[in-house]
Protein backbone atom coordinates (compact mmCIF):
# COMPACT_ATOMS: atom_id res chain seq x y z
CA UNK A 1 0.00 0.00 0.00
CA UNK A 2 1.38 3.37 -1.02
CA UNK A 3 1.41 6.02 1.72
CA UNK A 4 -0.72 9.12 1.20
CA UNK A 5 1.36 12.27 0.57
CA UNK A 6 -0.04 15.30 2.42
CA UNK A 7 1.35 18.61 1.15
CA UNK A 8 1.77 21.45 3.63
CA UNK A 9 1.75 24.79 1.83
CA UNK A 10 3.36 28.00 3.05
CA UNK A 11 1.45 29.36 6.07
CA UNK A 12 -0.35 26.03 6.46
CA UNK A 13 -0.80 23.31 9.07
CA UNK A 14 -1.75 19.71 8.26
CA UNK A 15 -2.33 16.64 10.42
CA UNK A 16 -2.17 13.01 9.32
CA UNK A 17 -2.15 9.38 10.44
CA UNK A 18 0.34 6.62 9.70
CA UNK A 19 1.32 5.58 7.05
CA UNK A 20 0.89 9.05 5.48
CA UNK A 21 3.86 11.32 4.76
CA UNK A 22 3.66 15.07 5.38
CA UNK A 23 5.86 17.25 3.15
CA UNK A 24 6.58 20.95 2.80
CA UNK A 25 8.73 22.48 0.10
CA UNK A 26 11.11 25.39 -0.04
CA UNK A 27 11.74 26.45 3.54
CA UNK A 28 13.97 29.52 3.46
CA UNK A 29 13.51 31.90 6.38
CA UNK A 30 10.31 30.00 7.18
CA UNK A 31 10.38 27.27 9.81
CA UNK A 32 9.08 23.77 9.23
CA UNK A 33 7.85 22.21 12.45
CA UNK A 34 6.85 18.58 12.93
CA UNK A 35 5.07 17.24 15.99
CA UNK A 36 4.72 13.46 16.14
CA UNK A 37 2.93 11.21 18.61
CA UNK A 38 5.37 8.34 19.18
CA UNK A 39 2.68 6.07 20.63
CA UNK A 40 -0.25 6.66 18.26
CA UNK A 41 1.87 7.24 15.11
CA UNK A 42 0.17 10.38 13.96
CA UNK A 43 1.25 13.98 13.88
CA UNK A 44 1.32 17.28 12.14
CA UNK A 45 3.44 19.76 10.29
CA UNK A 46 3.41 23.56 10.18
CA UNK A 47 5.08 25.82 7.61
CA UNK A 48 5.64 28.94 9.72
CA UNK A 49 6.25 32.30 8.01
CA UNK A 50 6.32 34.77 10.92
CA UNK A 51 7.18 34.63 14.63
CA UNK A 52 4.07 36.02 16.32
CA UNK A 53 0.42 36.74 15.65
CA UNK A 54 0.41 39.60 18.16
CA UNK A 55 -0.39 42.89 16.46
CA UNK A 56 -2.23 41.29 13.54
CA UNK A 57 -5.99 41.45 13.07
CA UNK A 58 -8.19 38.47 13.97
CA UNK A 59 -8.83 37.57 10.33
CA UNK A 60 -5.19 36.73 9.64
CA UNK A 61 -4.30 33.11 8.86
CA UNK A 62 -3.30 31.53 12.21
CA UNK A 63 -1.01 29.05 10.41
CA UNK A 64 1.31 31.89 9.33
CA UNK A 65 2.65 32.40 12.85
CA UNK A 66 4.75 30.28 15.22
CA UNK A 67 2.65 30.95 18.31
CA UNK A 68 -0.81 30.33 16.85
CA UNK A 69 0.13 27.42 14.57
CA UNK A 70 1.81 25.57 17.45
CA UNK A 71 -1.16 26.23 19.73
CA UNK A 72 -3.52 24.85 17.06
CA UNK A 73 -1.36 21.81 16.31
CA UNK A 74 -0.87 20.81 19.96
CA UNK A 75 -4.56 21.32 20.80
CA UNK A 76 -5.75 19.31 17.78
CA UNK A 77 -3.44 16.39 18.55
CA UNK A 78 -4.65 16.36 22.16
CA UNK A 79 -8.29 16.46 20.97
CA UNK A 80 -7.51 13.44 18.79
CA UNK A 81 -6.27 11.55 21.86
CA UNK A 82 -2.57 12.33 22.11
CA UNK A 83 -0.91 12.66 25.48
CA UNK A 84 1.56 15.58 25.64
CA UNK A 85 4.19 13.22 27.07
CA UNK A 86 4.20 11.29 23.78
CA UNK A 87 4.59 14.34 21.54
CA UNK A 88 8.00 15.15 20.14
CA UNK A 89 8.93 18.11 17.97
CA UNK A 90 11.54 18.58 15.28
CA UNK A 91 12.39 22.04 13.91
CA UNK A 92 13.89 22.90 10.51
CA UNK A 93 14.64 25.96 8.40
CA UNK A 94 14.86 29.54 9.59
CA UNK A 95 17.70 30.34 7.19
CA UNK A 96 19.13 33.77 6.48
CA UNK A 97 18.56 33.77 2.75
CA UNK A 98 19.77 37.31 2.07
CA UNK A 99 22.65 39.42 3.27
CA UNK A 100 21.79 42.81 4.76
CA UNK A 101 24.07 45.75 5.50
CA UNK A 102 22.18 46.36 8.71
CA UNK A 103 22.51 43.93 11.60
CA UNK A 104 18.96 44.75 12.69
CA UNK A 105 17.05 41.82 14.22
CA UNK A 106 13.90 42.97 12.44
CA UNK A 107 15.42 41.95 9.10
CA UNK A 108 16.56 38.53 10.31
CA UNK A 109 13.21 36.80 10.10
CA UNK A 110 14.80 33.33 10.06
CA UNK A 111 16.34 33.73 13.51
CA UNK A 112 13.16 35.34 14.84
CA UNK A 113 11.09 32.42 13.51
CA UNK A 114 13.45 29.90 15.13
CA UNK A 115 13.35 31.66 18.51
CA UNK A 116 9.56 32.03 18.46
CA UNK A 117 9.10 28.36 17.54
CA UNK A 118 11.32 27.13 20.39
CA UNK A 119 9.67 29.55 22.85
CA UNK A 120 6.15 28.41 21.90
CA UNK A 121 7.08 24.73 22.11
CA UNK A 122 8.60 25.36 25.53
CA UNK A 123 5.40 27.12 26.68
CA UNK A 124 3.39 24.03 25.70
CA UNK A 125 5.89 21.64 27.29
CA UNK A 126 6.72 19.90 24.00
CA UNK A 127 10.27 18.59 23.81
CA UNK A 128 12.40 19.23 20.75
CA UNK A 129 14.23 16.02 19.87
CA UNK A 130 15.97 17.23 16.70
CA UNK A 131 16.68 20.35 14.70
CA UNK A 132 18.41 21.57 11.58
CA UNK A 133 18.05 25.35 11.63
CA UNK A 134 19.79 28.48 10.41
CA UNK A 135 22.40 28.60 7.68
CA UNK A 136 21.87 30.26 4.33
CA UNK A 137 20.16 27.54 2.32
CA UNK A 138 16.65 26.27 1.68
CA UNK A 139 15.21 22.96 2.80
CA UNK A 140 12.34 20.62 1.96
CA UNK A 141 11.17 18.32 4.75
CA UNK A 142 9.17 15.08 4.84
CA UNK A 143 7.71 13.54 8.02
CA UNK A 144 7.03 9.79 7.84
CA UNK A 145 4.18 9.26 10.30
CA UNK A 146 4.84 5.52 10.67
CA UNK A 147 8.31 6.10 12.18
CA UNK A 148 8.56 9.80 13.06
CA UNK A 149 11.60 10.09 10.78
CA UNK A 150 12.07 13.44 9.05
CA UNK A 151 14.04 13.62 5.82
CA UNK A 152 15.59 16.98 5.04
CA UNK A 153 16.49 17.70 1.41
CA UNK A 154 18.66 20.63 0.43
CA UNK A 155 20.59 21.38 -2.71
CA UNK A 156 23.49 22.78 -0.67
CA UNK A 157 23.77 19.99 1.95
CA UNK A 158 22.15 16.98 0.30
CA UNK A 159 19.77 14.74 2.23
CA UNK A 160 19.78 14.15 5.99
CA UNK A 161 17.68 11.95 8.24
CA UNK A 162 16.44 13.14 11.64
Amino acid sequence: MKAELIKVKMADVQIGNSPAVLITYGLGSCVGLTIWDSKLKWGGMAHIMLPTSKGFSKNENFAKFADSSIEYLVNELIKMGSNKRNLEAKVFGGASMFSFESKSDILNIGDRNIDATFNSLDEFGISVVNRDVGGNFGRTISLYLETGVVEVHSIKNGNKIF
